[in-house]
């Protein structure tokens, strides 16, 4: 048969609105059916290719042409398409025949670009009827091509409402045919992806020799490194990096909001851990409005020139999205907006991201907001940074806290988003980090080679706002998102695949098969960096790290896919912070291991190669990872990699009263009632250190806040999306009532009203963009507090433990002590295993029967929610409850070792007749014991004494292993190994379901045997690492004597201290000062009689010379002295000053390190005592009293030198 030829001919009109962002100045007559894409895809759809196009005519005009789709709802755009009735809908030229017919299907064909003879201007076409042939929008065509111009974008906007009944790809109406053929074009394409998508592509791709796969990173956020030391061991490293020289500090303000990464209009948006939901539909619609803004009538090419920019260069940009639509966090913003906080260049290897100047010189070229930032590269002002920090975070607000840090930074670069305009005064906190020592320099040239950028979008008609978007698109998340990606236009969203997949009605899940994860580990790397994530990916399954790798179909490479040719996306989403934690010490290990990022998005290719294109693959790689490996062996910035890492975050407390106490506390206070929730806020706050009167302060005004907000809604929960619908008002008249409550509240007021207009999210939340951010416990320890047991009160010893543990056999040892505990209080016990009905409950009535008591409560108790339980009975009880748990190193995860699991095992296993019916005769009791042990998961050994400590205030251990024990048998290693892989998939496909049921029976079954074999084989290596039983109760019986008496110390800590400075002071110490008062007496008989009835040696306990003082001097007069902090200073006293209510030592302060000291008192002296009426502050006027003739100076001669340290509090 000859071969085809195909001509088309078609003539069209366009009317739009001239009120859009995106709107060209005037029209034009635009000519273009060139296309690669469409050419490749008749191609893939078997249709011989056309050798010739021909077009007539396309014009665009005004005219009120009657349309050929609706328009729709809610005005805006009109978009009218009227054939031309003079011309011909389709000719067609053919070799040897004199008439023929084509298929009209057109996929991936795209939309038509239009524009003027400046290129500025880029309309979606939703249906173009070519004669009997209609081609549907899907991917951009350029009409630049013809004439050679660049290409360039732009958009239309559309109404604010849309509808979604059947929501395509590419935001078009499914095909319809002229000639009235019943198949459409959609449904051609739904039958290719029904095809192309079925689970039988990926089983034909069989894992061989001749398997490859490309693995790149798409987008990514900075890794998160766990610093292992506390706040202040974290402060004092990089003051003394940034004193000696090494690096400089940077700090940047932080917006609150939600991670939003943006790859390009290919690349993809993506959130946290997911792609193609409401956050990113956002995220896009907020970034292309920011360029409308910025830029005016030239978005639309800068738009365009951007994505190009970043997709050409593999680039990812990471911004806050600040938005009222998707929920609430510690204030509602006043706008809508993005600030940009990482700039990666993912090339083909390990991403590099940009320093601090090269995202601000990046973001100032294509005038995208920046941060606030400011640099400290000097003693003095490091020092001073942390001290101001110190000053404010229990009431700092976004104006003094940015006025502090100008006026004590060596370098402040304003954000181009202002927080207070754009965000508000309520601030969330600040990121501090070390960078390199040159920053400060490049950041001056930066600044100088990169000023701010003009406002070029002053009076531009923006169009409907997000918030207007989002309010008239209320029936469900679909309509929302088509109506965000509609209303920001084609250049950054030229189709919708990553949101609704190849076409709107789709029944493809966009969710791949789990088997792809496995084949990409199967498989050859065809590159360094293929192997460097499949050795990530191996390492984190292999060590069990709570993570998940979800994938999904690379809908973008569509035209690519064959059975040999597979794309797919996976989201590596870690879910616990352990894993972090974890995965560095395996760096530290390892350091050629790339770092596990946050937002970790891999674009995956499995593909055939034969011998030739095998053999250029390896050579390839060889190359690419000597570049690799030789490129990225130094420190970044020539620092070593854990001063590299070296961040910390510091929170203000009027943002966390917001979140974590409010916001975060509602589940406790509806479910568990007020006193919970005030046991949890308590605990908060004493977990930041907060200081005693704050503490007095917040405590009063949330039991307040609980009690109206248990009222006003009763027992239904208020939502935590809209949660400050009713905290800001209530916040805002209870800060009108004193200059404290104000202080107390930092700012409210102002509320934005976002009710009408939030997002609307469907379903359950798996990839946790919705997941709120949890306060976590300090790093460092707990502080040293003594924790007495009143004797009128009762002791409850509970158990966190694992059957097997010997709970039991010690309490009855206990129950047989002799003298008990060391007092007269009764010990009873409480077994779980014969006790009916709800336990806890039983011991909350045993302890009111006798409240003059010691229970043992022989149950095992493994979680928080056991453990509230516990503090509920304390509280309604009035006892007190000491933890027992056993003593064991633990593993990252778990708070018990492998060791430990294995002598829990051995000892159940040697039970009989057991009351819980949990002993040798049980099928399944290693199943159950790896329930419990599972139980613990996600908790460091230390978090979890920690986390007990905290709550009860004490805890006892157990001993159970010899220190000198021989390691664990390979044998015994590998047994319990494979029993947790067996649980987890037991859980994750089965949930809570006993094993000799589902899946895993029959595996669960022979698991059950073998470990019994392989346990009572080493029955002696098992009997002889345990502790005697004779050591471990009289250990036990030891500890909990110590905390009945009250002589028990919690581990103590060098917490540092912050949130209560208010001066800057000397301190003195107090003998000394006395000695001096006791000289001038001696000498003096009118000192003498003077202070002969003050008895200053009882009332002068502490003495200090003031330095500044916040209230009177400010924030940065007191923080300035941070880089004298712990230094000696010599004061000379030289005179002593009296009246009838006041008396004080004149003091003239020294040097510190080579430089003198100033106090901002215009008089520097020493209180010494003052009468009644009188405040220590009222000292300061003694000068101005002796000039009046009512005070007396004693001149001290020769003047008598103390040395003191200069302290804050």
């Amino acid at each position: 048969m000859s071969a085809r030829r195909l001509a088309y001919v078609f003539a069209l009109t366009l009317s739009f609105s001239s009120s859009s962002c995106y709107a060209p100045a005037n029209t034009r007559t635009f000519i273009s059916l060139h296309s690669p894409r469409f050419f490749s895809l008749l191609g893939f759809l078997s249709i011989p290719r056309p050798t010739a196009l021909a077009a007539r005519s396309i014009r665009f005009g005004r005219s009120g042409s009657q349309a050929t789709m609706p328009r729709n709802q809610q005005g805006g755009v009109q978009r009218r398409w009227k054939v031309n009735s003079n011309q011909r809908g389709l000719f067609q030229v053919m070799e040897g025949s004199p008439s023929a017919s084509t298929e009209a299907v057109i996929d991936r064909l795209g939309g038509l670009s239009i524009a003027d003879n400046n290129g500025q201007m880029h309309v979606p076409v939703s249906s173009i009827q070519f004669g009997s042939v209609v081609l549907q929008n899907q991917t951009s065509v350029n009409s630049q091509k013809a004439d050679g111009k660049p290409k360039s974008y732009g958009t239309v906007s559309v109404a604010p409402t849309v509808s979604v009944e059947n929501v395509p790809a590419t935001a078009t109406k499914p095909v319809v045919l002229s000639s009235g053929a019943e198949t459409t074009a959609a449904e051609k394409n739904s039958a290719i992806l029904s095809k192309l998508f079925s689970s039988n592509l990926l089983e034909k791709f069989t894992v061989d020799n001749s398997s490859y796969s490309h693995a790149q990173i798409r987008a990514t956020f900075y890794p998160k490194f766990e610093n292992e030391k506390s706040d202040q061991e974290i402060r004092t490293r990089m003051i003394e990096m940034v004193s000696k020289g090494l690096a400089t500090l940077e700090v940047s303000l932080k917006h609150s909001g939600s991670l939003f990464m943006y790859a390009g209009h290919e690349g993809g948006a993506y959130a946290k851990n997911s792609f193609g939901n409401i956050y990113t539909a956002v995220g896009v619609f907020v970034l292309g409005r920011t360029f409308c803004e910025a830029w005016g009538t030239l978005a639309s090419n800068k738009q365009a020139d951007f994505n190009e920019f970043i997709e050409r260069n593999r680039m990812c940009v990471s911004m806050e999205l600040v938005t009222a639509v998707l929920g609430d966090h510690g204030q509602r913003p006043r706008e809508d907006y993005v600030v940009v906080t990482a700039v990666t260049e993912l090339g083909n290897g390990k991403p590099r991201f940009y320093s601090t100047p090269e995202i601000i010189a990046f973001c100032r070229k294509w005038r995208l907001p920046t941060n606030h930032v400011w640099l400290f590269s000097t003693r003095k002002s490091v020092t001073s940074f942390f001290a101001a920090y110190d000053a404010l975070c229990e009431e700092g607000t976004a104006t003094p806290v940015c006025k502090a840090l100008n006026e004590v930074a060596d370098i402040s670069v304003p954000g181009s988003k202002n927080h207070i305009k754009a965000q508000g005064e309520i601030l969330e906190g600040l990121v501090a980090r070390i960078v390199s020592r040159e920053s400060s320099k490049k950041m001056e040239e930066v600044l100088r080679d990169y000023p701010l950028p003009p406002e070029g979008g002053a009076g531009f008609d923006l169009r409907s706002s997000l918030r207007e978007i989002c309010a008239a698109n209320r029936s469900d998340e679909k309509q929302q998102i088509k109506a965000l990606l509609e209303s920001v236009g084609t250049s950054f969203c030229p189709h919708y695949v990553d949101w609704f997949g190849k076409e709107a009605g789709d029944v493809h899940s966009r969710n791949a098969d789990r088997s792809v994860l496995a084949k990409f580990l199967q498989t050859h790397p065809a590159d360094y960096s293929t192997s460097k994530l499949q050795e990530m990916i191996r390492l984190m399954r292999e060590k069990h790290y709570p993570a998940a790798f979800k994938c999904y179909y690379n809908f973008h490479h569509v035209d690519s896919l064959s059975n040999d040719n597979l794309y797919y996306k996976m989201v590596i989403h870690v879910h616990s912070d352990s894993a972090f934690r974890r995965y560095q010490k395996e760096m530290r290990h390892n350091p050629r291991l790339w770092p596990l990022y946050r937002g970790f998005f891999v674009d995956i290719n499995l593909f055939k190669a034969n011998k030739e294109k095998a053999a250029e693959v390896g050579k390839n790689g060889i190359i690419e990872s000597n570049i690799n490996e030789t490129s990225d062996t130094a420190g970044a910035d020539g620092l070593a990699d854990e001063d590299a890492n070296l961040m910390i975050k510091l929170k203000f407390l009027t943002y966390k009263l917001r979140t974590f106490l409010i916001r975060n506390g509602l589940p406790i206070l509806f479910k568990e009632g007020p006193a919970a929730y005030r046991a949890y806020y308590l605990r908060q706050m004493k977990n930041w250190g907060t200081s005693a009167t704050k503490q007095r302060e917040l405590s009063k005004m949330l039991d307040e806040w609980a009690m109206y907000i248990c009222r006003k809604c009763g027992h239904k929960q208020l939502r935590s999306e809209i949660y400050l619908s009713e905290a800001e008002p209530f916040l805002e008249q209870y800060a009108k009532r004193s200059a404290g409550n104000q202080a107390l509240i930092g700012s409210a007021g102002n509320l934005v009203r976002s009710e009408d207009f939030l997002a609307i999210v469907e379903g359950v939340d798996e990839e946790g963009d919705l997941e709120r951010e949890h306060e976590i416990a300090p790093s460092s320890p707990i502080p040293i507090i003594k924790e007495t047991v009143p004797k009128h009160k009762s002791i409850i010893v509970f158990f966190p433990g694992i059957p097997g543990c010997a709970k039991s056999a010690l309490c009855k040892e206990l129950l047989t002590a002799p003298g008990g505990l060391g007092d007269d209080r009764p010990i009873q016990s409480l077994m779980g295993d014969l006790t009916k009905g709800r336990y806890w409950q039983k011991v909350a009535e045993e302890c009111r029967k006798k409240p003059y008591s010691i229970m043992l409560a022989d149950k095992n108790a493994p979680n928080e929610e056991v453990w509230r339980q516990i503090e509920g009975l304390c509280r309604s009880t009035g006892a007190s409850a000491v933890p027992v748990v056993t003593d064991s190193e633990g593993t990252d995860s778990n708070p018990f070792s492998v060791d430990a699991l294995a002598v829990f095992l051995f000892r159940v296993l040697q039970r009989v007749n057991h009351p819980g019916n949990l002993d040798k005769a049980s099928p399944n009791a290693g199943y159950v014991l790896l329930m419990f042990y599972h139980l613990y998961e996600g908790k460091s050994r230390k978090e979890f004494e920690a986390e007990l400590n905290e709550r009860f205030g004490s805890l006892v251990k157990v001993p159970l292993l010899k220190s000198d024990r021989a390691p664990l048998p390979d044998s015994v290693k590998s047994i319990l190994e494979e029993g947790i892989n067996l649980y987890r998939l037991h859980i994750q496909r089965h949930g809570r379901l006993d094993s000799t049921k589902g899946t895993y029976a029959k595996e669960w079954a022979k698991w059950e045997k073998q470990m019994r074999d392989t346990l009572f084989s080493n029955a002696e290596y098992l009997n002889s690492i345990q502790v005697p039983f004779e050591f471990t109760v009289s250990r036990v019986l030891e500890q909990l004597k110590t905390i009945a008496k009250g002589d028990y110390a919690a581990p103590s800590t060098e917490k540092r201290k912050l949130g209560t400075i208010v001066f800057a002071t000397v301190s003195l110490p107090i003998t000394e000062i006395h000695s001096v008062i006791t000289t001038i007496s001696e000498k003096n008989s009118e000192v003498e009689a003077f202070i002969m009835d003050k008895h200053v040696k009882d009332t002068l306990t502490k003495a200090h010379v003031t330095l500044a003082h916040k209230r009177s001097h400010g924030v940065t007069a007191v923080a300035n002295y941070g880089q004298f902090l712990n230094k000696r200073v010599p004061i000379e006293l030289t005179a002593f000053l009296f009246s009838d209510k006041l008396a004080a030592l004149e003091a003239r302060i020294g040097s510190a390190d080579g430089e003198k000291i100033d106090s901002k008192n215009e008089w520097p002296h020493v209180t010494v005592w003052t009468g009644e009426g009188a405040s220590a502050k009222d000292a300061s006027t003694l000068p101005q009293l002796l000039s009046l003739g009512t005070a007396t100076r004693v001149e001290i001669d020769p003047p008598c030198i103390i040395t003191g340290e200069v302290e804050f509090f």
